[in-house]
């Protein structure tokens, strides 16, 4: 039923103004429109709706994930724009905060300023 239509992602904000230079300014998506409800961007045709909402409670996984073709590079590119990763107990990070999962898949979290878990991973 679904198959064949487009993907929208959401992430809630507490404050516009801030996820608007997080996500536009420090990730380099594209803001297609701003109003009272939400701020709404374009990462490679898929629509990113960051919604204003009054009470916000982050979720403890990830939310939103860019498959990117070197992970290396774009964590430190990330992190020369003062983006910080998170580091887990239990899990083997390299220096940069990056994870290799079993499947050989490398995987670096971040959040953005409102919590929400945010990740980039190489297959």
């Amino acid at each position: 039923m679904l198959q064949n239509a487009k993907i929208v992602a959401f992430a809630g904000t507490l404050d516009a103004g801030r996820a608007k230079a997080f996500y536009r300014d420090t990730l380099g998506l594209t803001l297609v429109e701003e109003n009272s409800f939400a701020l709404v961007f374009d990462s490679n045709g898929v629509m990113l709706r960051v919604t204003n909402v009054r009470e916000m409670k982050p979720a403890q996984y990830t939310v939103l994930g860019w498959d990117v073709p070197d992970v290396t590079a774009t964590v430190k590119q990330l992190a020369s724009k003062g983006v910080a990763f998170a580091r887990y107990p239990g899990l083997v990070q390299d220096d940069d905060g990056i994870w290799t999962a079993p499947s050989g898949a490398r995987v670096a979290w971040f959040p953005d300023p409102d919590g929400n878990m945010l990740s980039v991973t190489q297959f």
